[in-house]
């Protein structure tokens, strides 16, 4: 191993710790995303420097890859961002638990102690069996009562 080889691979390294650190330890939405990011360049990097050290293309195909998976990654991330923000004007991650239709009630919890559990699986959907059409609740509006049509 030539000593370029081996900073290539500390700074690999340090890319990735330095996401993982970022990732875990904040809490804006962008911040987390961008921590991601620098741990999948720094798993690129590692896997360039892994196909030069054994002379095969094998680590920038793979870089291709990791490259093409953090693309999507990032067009994902910023359609959920927007959402969010669009919803609660903040990008704390503690926000996720209210992004719903609004339709749907949130989740259950008995007390903080066991929070992260639901408390009665009486509000998850289920779905109904082949063959058969569900049944929809009438709906009433304020100025003609009950209807059955669902607009």
């Amino acid at each position: 191993m030539t000593p370029d080889e081996q900073r290539f691979l500390l700074v690999g390294a340090g890319l990735f710790v330095l996401g993982a650190i970022g990732f875990l330890t904040r809490r804006n939405l962008i911040l987390m995303v961008l921590s991601a990011e620098l741990m999948l360049h720094g798993v690129s990097l590692t896997l360039v420097t892994f196909g030069n050290m054994h002379q095969t293309n094998e680590g920038q195909a793979f870089t291709i890859f990791t490259l093409t998976v953090a693309a999507c990654e990032a067009g994902l991330a910023l359609s959920l961002v927007l959402s969010l923000y669009r919803k609660s004007h903040s990008l704390d991650i503690q926000l996720w638990s209210e992004l719903r239709e609004s339709d749907m009630s949130g989740p259950d919890f008995d007390s903080s102690a066991e929070r992260g559990k639901l408390s009665s699986y009486d509000d998850i959907p289920t779905l109904t069996p082949a063959g058969i059409a569900p049944k929809d609740p009438p709906r009433t509006t304020p100025s003609t009562g009950p209807t059955a049509t669902r607009v």
